[in-house]
């Protein structure tokens, strides 16, 4: 998937998770570093991808990239495994961590958990790539959905164009439809 159709299912994720657990209280600065967290959660498992957005975005990224891509063994390896889930989890949640200090009014518990189902988006989304996802690291086997490849999507194209990421637009803005007081319940609550 792209780099926008990961941010649009992490915010969707995020979205459903936040319209329907016990709202928690928190300030505004929380839930603006949260929804940071998220979206770069969306994108973190490309991370293995030397032309990833990140990469792409920074002076020396070129280089820096072909060199993450080797150490984490290529593209759609650790990082798109449940290991790596768990090895991104712990690096953000060490550096939330040190970072709490000049942060004090963030709550980093809420801002890990956003980072982490924006990860879990990603691998999700690309399940039903045709490159699949090998979730159970270090067993060397690909996930897809659906089981044949032929019927998975195609990075890029015009089925993740036309009807994925129209489709993830419309579910989050339905999703919002369905729980409109909980929406105008949080809106007034961080925004007014």
């Amino acid at each position: 998937m792209t780099g926008r159709t990961h941010d649009m299912a992490a915010i969707t994720a995020l979205g459903v998770v936040a319209l329907t657990q016990p709202l928690r209280p928190m300030t505004l600065a929380t839930v603006l570093v949260a929804v940071f967290a998220n979206l770069m959660g969306g994108i973190a498992p490309d991370i293995d991808e030397p032309t990833a957005p990140l990469w792409r975005n920074l002076p020396i990224g070129g280089v820096v990239g072909r060199i993450v891509d080797r150490l984490l063994g290529g593209h759609r390896f650790i990082t798109h495994s449940l290991v790596g889930v768990a090895l991104l989890g712990w690096l953000v949640w060490w550096l939330l961590s040190v970072l709490q200090p000049i942060m004090p009014r963030v709550d980093i518990h809420v801002v890990w958990w956003a980072f982490i189902i924006g990860v879990g988006s990603h691998l999700v989304m690309d399940t039903f790539t045709k490159e699949g996802v090998p979730w159970l690291l270090p067993i060397p086997f690909k996930f897809g959905l659906p089981p044949l490849r032929f019927l998975r999507i195609t990075t890029g194209k015009a089925v993740e164009n036309l009807v994925v990421l129209p489709g993830l637009l419309g579910f989050a803005g339905w999703f919002c439809y369905l729980h409109y007081d909980r929406v105008l319940l949080l809106l007034r609550h961080y925004i007014v």
